[in-house]
This record gives structure tokens, C-alpha cells and sequence, in this order.
């Protein structure tokens, strides 16, 4: 195949996976729960007499599907292929594909197509649900042709950014997080264009003609727009009227596929192996370098001293400098017997030996003598050794660079996306003399989303990144206590996302100062939004510990934030659009919550049951609904208290396992 032998295995192993066809039922089922949920709330509040009854619920329940298949399969697009090729680097298996035959082009291509296989199935499973829509009336074969192809151009362009900006990346947080972060701008910028925010025209065109042409939700809201043009002469005309509305974001969407799959293929051996690790190595042969250039002229000092007074000195590094001699005359053989990182091991073993600058005793004590060798990297350049903390998890997480020296791009894009939040809300309370809730929430809200997303993605990336480098073994062999571990990943993961759960709270905090908000209903936004960063922090750790495999692992804990937040929206959403009431609506949903709870505990504990486990599983989504409802209807009181007793809750019942069964459910010992 063309792509190469990487999509073949995946396509042939695929339909033997179980999961492979759980997930489209699943799925398929979860549309089919949307469409009976608000068929109960349309014929629940409304009287339906006539086929235009029928005619305008279907019209309006595929204006909702469109866009929510668009978002999911856009966000799991991007983050399954990011997750793909980061768990190759994790496991240090992409050289070894780097090594065979295959082409540049197969690589990439492989992995993305392998990765978005299991999104394409779930776009086609949804045609013939979309198609059934149609019956109603209200909807036409063109829109349900138009919304697919948006849908699946729009999926492999999100595709397309995760696997560059993965491969481009050294470490899976920094291409989760940076993937996520550029959809969030990419989305949240054309939106603004849309909007005039930038003028009303470029160039002679109208900013929304061009924000429907590059902003897969305009594009998706267009195509699902009933069609306005008249008869066709022809079947040519009538499929080019049909496809003219979207044709533009259908060529951007494929150039912008190609742009970034054609940058991948011709830079994955540049960036592969990690420029970071070549980098490192070059530094530490330029080290070696000028230390042997600097003994020689102590030697040529000592003989010039030696040939004037007739003497000869004893030099005390003859014997150091005629091995400095030997690494530094033999540095081109050893690159080309070794590779990089061998010239600074072969260096190190001989410098060591003969200087003595660092002893293994000396190691082990915790205390090196004064030198600049050092044979273990918790001791610095300049040979003294760094002390670790008594938690030697959190100091991993908190003192090195686990994920990388480019995490602070991350922290840099979010601190702008702050800025212009802030400056939005305070544009909003200088032309506005009360502000309504939508216009606060507006810059708020899609900033709060975004924080809890990267916050799960780097608790995830955490307990993965032990799993691919084989690390969490010898962790497990040594004295760790459990809570060593747990602790040490939850605080590193504050620590390293410090900025994506303060700024947040920083505009909660200033909402309370201009009165926007009473001081009791800021208590309550900074408490909640605590204790759900802390879930969804927690929600990583566990699922951390319960896969393996890191594309798993990514999806099932960004899926369960997803749903929670996400899929409560749409339920809201419903309501909103079928009757316009939140009061006395929540039967028809139950069946909904059931079957999000009934997830929630497939994926939170499948591998460790507990009755809490399920308990806080099946108490989340009515729970997070209830709140959602409350909070729309003013009553932030009780939004406080579902969320600290819902979420709370479901945090501890993730974290108390964690500490108690942690040897059992690592594999560290059994259950006897």
C-alpha cells in the first residue's frame, strides 16, 4: 500500500480488537440516545399536529449533530494521532522505523492514517443515523454530503497538526498540550474574524466568507444550513450547487492537510532522533574539548618552566592530559564507531578513571569532591551534587526537565491566551454597564476548558512517560512508598501547569472585584474551579496507573473530561433548542445519564473496581447537569454544592485506591 506497512498492520489487526467494535456501537448508540432524548423533550413540551412539526425538529436536531460529531472527531482526531507518534518516541521505538526501509512518506502517513482508522469508522457509522434524520423532513441528501465531507476533511486536518506537532516534539505532553492549545486558537481566532473583530472585509471579502472557509465550526454550521437554491437543469448543477457553500473550506482543509503532511515527511529524519539529545552531546564534546585544549597548554607551561630552571616539574596531570589527548585525537573515530552521545560516554569513562575527579563512593555518599566530571546526573557541571528531595518523584517533576526544554512554549501561548481573555473582559465591563452572564462567560469560560484539558494531559503524560521509557518497573522495585509516587505526579502536575489553573481563577477573582459576581458566588467559582482541577488532575494519575498503552490511556482520560463537560453542554444545549425550559426536563434525560455513568465506570474501573468508584461514576453526570442547570437559573449555591460533593467525592474515590491498593493494582505484589 502507498502508506505504507505501518496503516496495514493497523488495519488488519483492528478487526480483531473487541474495542474495535464496542466503540462503534457505543457511538453509534450515543447519536441515537441524542436524537430519542430530544425527540422526549420535543413531543414532552410541544404539541405535534402537522409534518411541519416533524419537518422543523428534524431540521433542528441535525443542526445540532453536525457540530457535535465535528467536535469530537476534531479534538480525538488530533490527540490520538499526537498520543500515536508520542508513544513511539516515549519507547524509543520511532528510530527503529527510522532504521528499515520504509519511506518518509510511509512513516508519516502510516501513523496518521493508523491513527484517525478508528475516527473514520465512527464518521461513516454516522451516516446512515444522519440519513434517517432526512426522513423527518427539513433535511436534504445534500446538507447530511455536505456535513460528512466537512466533518472528515476537517477530522484529518486536526490529524494532520497533532502527528506534525508530535513528531516535530520531543516528549507526548508537549505534542498533546500544543495540539490542543493550537485547535483552541485556530478555532478561537476564525470565530473571532467571523465576528468583525478584525473588520469587516479583507482584501475586498467578507471576513465571514473567509472565517467559513478556514474555521471547521463555521464551515460545519454552513453545511448543515437547509439549501436555498432552486431546481438544477442538470445532476452536475445540482451537485455543484450542493457542494458550493463548503468548497472553500474543503480546498483550504486539503491544502493545509497536504502543507502539513508534506513539512512532516520532509523534516522527520531532521527532527529524529531528538535534536535535543545531539544537542546535549555537542555541548558536552565542546566540554571535552576545551578541557583538553586547556591541560596541553598546562603541560607546555610546566615543560617551558621545567627547560628554564633546569628542572623538571612534577606535573600532576601528565597522566590526565595524555588521556585528554588520546579522547581528543580520537573524537571523530569515536563518532563515527559510537554516535554522538558515544563521544561523551567514552569521554567520561576515560577522564574518570584517570583524573578521579568522581568516585562511585562518592556518589553513593551524596557528596562529590571539587572537580567538573561527573558520572551521574543528579550532580551538576560544576561537581557539586544536587540533593534530592525526600519525595524523589516530586523532585524528578518539579527540578529537571522530565517533558522537555520547550514546555515553557506551552505556558508562554497559554500566559497570551490569559492576556487576551483579560483584555476581552475588560473591553466587556468598559463598554457594557452590565454585562450579561453570556458575555462574561464568553472569554472566561473557553480559557477554564482549555486549563483543565492540558492540566489532564500533563497528569497523563506523566504516568505514561514512566511506562514507555520502562522506567515504572525499577521504580516499583525500589522503596517508593505509594504515596511518594501519587503525591510526587499530582503536585509535579500543578506545578507544571501552575500557570493553566491560576490565570483562570485570576479572572474569577477579577469578576469579584468589578461586582460582576457577589463576593459568595467568587468563593464559590475559586473553590469549585479547585476542586476541579483536582479531579481532573486525579483523573490522569488513576488512569495513568490503569493502561498501558499511552494512546489508551490519553483517550479514555481526555474523554472522560470531554464528556463531563462537554456532553453536559449538549444536553443543556437540547433543552435549549427543543423547548427553552431547564425546569421539569430531566426525565428525558436519564437514560443519557445512565448510559454516561455506565461509561464513566467502564473507563474509571474496569481494570480496579470499587462501589465508590461506581458510586461517583453514576453521581457525575446528574450531578454536573444539576449544576450546569442551577447555575443558568441563578442559584449558585447549589452549583457549589453539587460540584464539591460530586466531583470531591469522585476525586477521593480515584486517590484512596491509589494509596491502599497501589502494590496490587501496579503488579508490586499480589492480593495474598
Amino acid at each position: 500500500m502507498f502508506i505504507g506497512p505501518v496503516f496495514a498492520r493497523e488495519a488488519t489487526i483492528a478487526p480483531r480488537r473487541d474495542k474495535t467494535y464496542i466503540g462503534r456501537g457505543v457511538y453509534g448508540g450515543f447519536l441515537l440516545l441524542v436524537i430519542s432524548a430530544a425527540w422526549l423533550v420535543m413531543s414532552g413540551t410541544q404539541q405535534i399536529v402537522d409534518v411541519g412539526d416533524f419537518a422543523r425538529f428534524g431540521s433542528t436536531l441535525f443542526g445540532l449533530l453536525a457540530p457535535l460529531q465535528l467536535v469530537v472527531t476534531l479534538f480525538f482526531g488530533a490527540t490520538l494521532a499526537a498520543a500515536a507518534v508520542g508513544q513511539e518516541k516515549d519507547r524509543k521505538t520511532l528510530p527503529l522505523l527510522l532504521l528499515t526501509r520504509m519511506s518518509n512518506s510511509e512513516l508519516v502517513l502510516g501513523k496518521l492514517c493508523a491513527a484517525l482508522l478508528q475516527i473514520a469508522v465512527f464518521i461513516v457509522v454516522s451516516i446512515p443515523i444522519l440519513l434517517a434524520t432526512s426522513m423527518l423532513g427539513g433535511v436534504s441528501i445534500g446538507q447530511v454530503a455536505r456535513v460528512v465531507l466537512v466533518t472528515l476533511f476537517a477530522t484529518f486536518a486536526g490529524g494532520s497538526l497533532g502527528s506534525c506537532v508530535a513528531l516535530w516534539r520531543d516528549k507526548t505532553f508537549q505534542a498533546l498540550s500544543t495540539s490542543i492549545l493550537i485547535l483552541a486558537i485556530w478555532l478561537g481566532f476564525w470565530e473571532a474574524v467571523g465576528r468583525g473583530v478584525l473588520g469587516t472585509a479583507w482584501f475586498g471579502v467578507s471576513t465571514d466568507s473567509i472565517s467559513c472557509a478556514a474555521s471547521p465550526w463555521r464551515a460545519i454550521v454552513l453545511a448543515a444550513r437547509p439549501d436555498d437554491f432552486g431546481a438544477a437543469r442538470s445532476c452536475w448543477e445540482a451537485i455543484r450547487n450542493a457542494f458550493a457553500p463548503v468548497a472553500p473550506f474543503l480546498l483550504v482543509s486539503l491544502a493545509l492537510v497536504v502543507a502539513l503532511n508534506a513539512f512532516a515527511i520532509l523534516m522527520v529524519r531532521v527532527w529524529n532522533p531528538s535534536r535535543e539529545v545531539v544537542k546535549n552531546a555537542t555541548m558536552e564534546q565542546d566540554t571535552w574539548r576545551q578541557e583538553a585544549i586547556q591541560a596541553r597548554l598546562d603541560r607546555e607551561a610546566a615543560e617551558r618552566r621545567s627547560q628554564a630552571t633546569g628542572t623538571r616539574d612534577d606535573n600532576p596531570y601528565d597522566n590526565l592530559t595524555d588521556n585528554l589527548f588520546a579522547v581528543e585525537e580520537s573524537l571523530n573515530d569515536v563518532e563515527t564507531r559510537e554516535g554522538a552521545v558515544g563521544v561523551a560516554v567514552v569521554a567520561r569513562e576515560v577522564l574518570a578513571k584517570k583524573s578521579g575527579v568522581v568516585t562511585q563512593e562518592s556518589i553513593e555518599k551524596g557528596v562529590a569532591p571539587e572537580g567538573k566530571y561527573a558520572l551521574d546526573p543528579s550532580i551538576s557541571s560544576s561537581g557539586k551534587a544536587r540533593r534530592v528531595w525526600d519525595n524523589p518523584i516530586l523532585w524528578r517533576e518539579i527540578r529537571t526537565r522530565a517533558y522537555g526544554r520547550k514546555t515553557f512554549i506551552v505556558r508562554v501561548v497559554y500566559f497570551l491566551l490569559f492576556v487576551l481573555s483579560a483584555m476581552a473582559l475588560h473591553q466587556t465591563f468598559a463598554t457594557v454597564a452590565t454585562p450579561s452572564f453570556a458575555q462574561l462567560a464568553t472569554p472566561v469560560l473557553p480559557l477554564i476548558l482549555l486549563s483543565m484539558f492540558l492540566l489532564n494531559a500533563q497528569s497523563i503524560a506523566s504516568l505514561t512517560s514512566e511506562r514507555d521509557l520502562g522506567a515504572f518497573p525499577l521504580l516499583l522495585a525500589s522503596d517508593l512508598q505509594p504515596k511518594e509516587f501519587v503525591f510526587g505526579k499530582l503536585l509535579g502536575a500543578f506545578y507544571n501547569m501552575k500557570e493553566a489553573t491560576i490565570f483562570p481563577m485570576l479572572l474569577c477573582l477579577y469578576l469579584a472585584i468589578k461586582g460582576a459576581v457577589a463576593p459568595s458566588t467568587g468563593f464559590y467559582l475559586l473553590v469549585g474551579l479547585a476542586i476541579l482541577y483536582f479531579f481532573v488532575a486525579m483523573i490522569g494519575v488513576h488512569i495513568g496507573l490503569q493502561y498501558d498503552n499511552t494512546r489508551a490511556a490519553a483517550a479514555t482520560s481526555l474523554g472522560v473530561v470531554f464528556f463531563l463537560f462537554v456532553g453536559v453542554a449538549v444536553c443543556i444545549w437540547t433543552m435549549i433548542a427543543f423547548s427553552g425550559s431547564f425546569e421539569a426536563q430531566l426525565q428525558p434525560f436519564l437514560a443519557f445519564m445512565l448510559g454516561g455513568g455506565v461509561g464513566l465506570y467502564v473507563a474509571l474501573g474496569a481494570n480496579n473496581p470499587s462501589k465508590a468508584i461506581a458510586l461517583a461514576s453514576f453521581a457525575l453526570p446528574p450531578a454536573t447537569f444539576y449544576a450546569a442547570t442551577s447555575f443558568m437559573l441563578g442559584k449558585p449555591f447549589l452549583v457549589f454544592v453539587a460540584v464539591v460533593a460530586a466531583y470531591f467525592f469522585a476525586s477521593l474515590a480515584m486517590l484512596i485506591p491509589a494509596l491502599d491498593e497501589f502494590d496490587v493494582a501496579t503488579g508490586r505484589s499480589t492480593a495474598d
